[in-house]
């Protein structure tokens, strides 16, 4: 029994310090799917900011995203690591993100993100909210690939813990979301 309960002991530290560190990296975390020719258009590749909401990505030469600012307290994320912030009020923010894909349609210049934060929570002085999120983009990227106009639908999940309210589930009706216009620009480098 004494030798089942230190391995048992052991495969857990070993899983906390490795496991929980990186997810199996980036490759692993992000899914990309390019229809066509099965080529990431190369004037996609860069920083791409939004003009609202603090959205940022960045995609590598294979269309995967290496990171991205997501607009839940406008913190800069890498698929496969988990992200800890200090927070305005004090307290520290914890993001866990999950699987995310890239998707791109050759023919209709259509770029699909699909970024998902499988778990996070946020000290905001003697409050927390926790929670999960799930982020769609969707839209048509410009001839020249400097403009990307996406329609953004968010599905988030969020938890309020404050003096009054402990466990409090934020109303959040799947069916009632409207969606946000966003314009992606190409960061361009000089």
């Amino acid at each position: 029994m004494r030798r089942l309960v230190t391995l048992f002991f052991c495969c857990l530290v070993f899983l906390l310090l490795v496991g929980c560190s990186n997810f199996g990296g980036r490759k692993n975390n992000v899914e990309v799917i390019v229809d066509g020719d099965g080529q990431f258009p190369p004037q996609l590749v860069g920083t791409w900011k939004a003009n609202e909401g603090g959205w940022e990505f960045v995609f590598e030469p294979d269309g995967s995203i290496s990171s991205a600012v997501i607009s839940l307290g406008r913190v800069k994320v890498r698929p496969g690591e988990v992200t800890t912030v200090p927070m305005i009020l004090g307290g520290k923010g914890t993001f866990v993100p999950g699987k995310w894909t890239v998707r791109y349609i050759h023919r209709q210049r259509k770029l699909i993100v699909e970024i998902i934060i499988d778990r996070f929570r946020a000290e905001l002085g003697d409050n927390v909210v926790k929670g999960k999120a799930h982020d769609i983009f969707i839209g048509s990227v410009s001839p020249d690939g400097t403009l990307w106009w996406a329609d953004r639908f968010s599905y988030p999940e969020y938890i309020a813990d404050t003096g009054k309210y402990h466990d409090y589930e934020l109303p959040s009706d799947p069916n009632d979301n409207p969606r946000e216009s966003l314009v992606f620009q190409k960061d361009v480098v000089p």
